[in-house]
């Protein structure tokens, strides 16, 4: 990533012409534009600012494309977003995963997904959690 020509291309060229550059190339790249990137579009600087962070952590990442795809797509499970599943799994697919690769970090999501709410829970049950600001307000305690 060349983040000085970059910022120097959006510069000359302007936010909104750049923004509509880069819809145009995630289209063509995936096949379509995923709704969070349409409605970032309506205020250019917000998805240029998002995809230059994206392309920043991505392109440094020591993990294959591919790895941060599934990465992406179980994350987006996890936190029950069939948008960016859709997505993500698409883009896993064009970088090379197999069906097999894509439910095994569906799995993972699912586990981790239902540790977290399991651990959480029994903290609250065993009064080790911290106050819960929406207990005091409702005028009571689950302890």
């Amino acid at each position: 990533m060349d983040f000085e020509k970059i910022l120097e291309r959006i510069g000359e060229r302007g936010k909104d012409a750049i923004a509509t550059e880069w819809l145009a190339e995630i289209q063509e790249e995936y096949g379509r534009v995923p709704l969070i990137f349409e409605r970032m579009a309506e205020r250019p600087e917000i998805l240029i600012s998002h995809l230059l962070y994206k392309s920043a952590v991505v392109e440094t990442s020591k993990l294959e494309p591919k790895v941060i795809e599934l990465i992406s797509l179980a994350v987006g499970a996890a936190l029950k977003c069939n948008h960016c599943v859709e997505y993500h799994m698409q883009s896993a697919m064009a970088k090379g995963a197999s069906r097999e690769e894509i439910l095994e970090a569906i799995l993972i999501a699912g586990l981790l997904a239902n540790s977290a709410v399991l651990a959480d829970a029994y903290r609250v049950v065993n009064g080790a959690a911290d106050a819960c600001p929406s207990c005091d307000i409702n005028g009571g305690s689950l302890k």
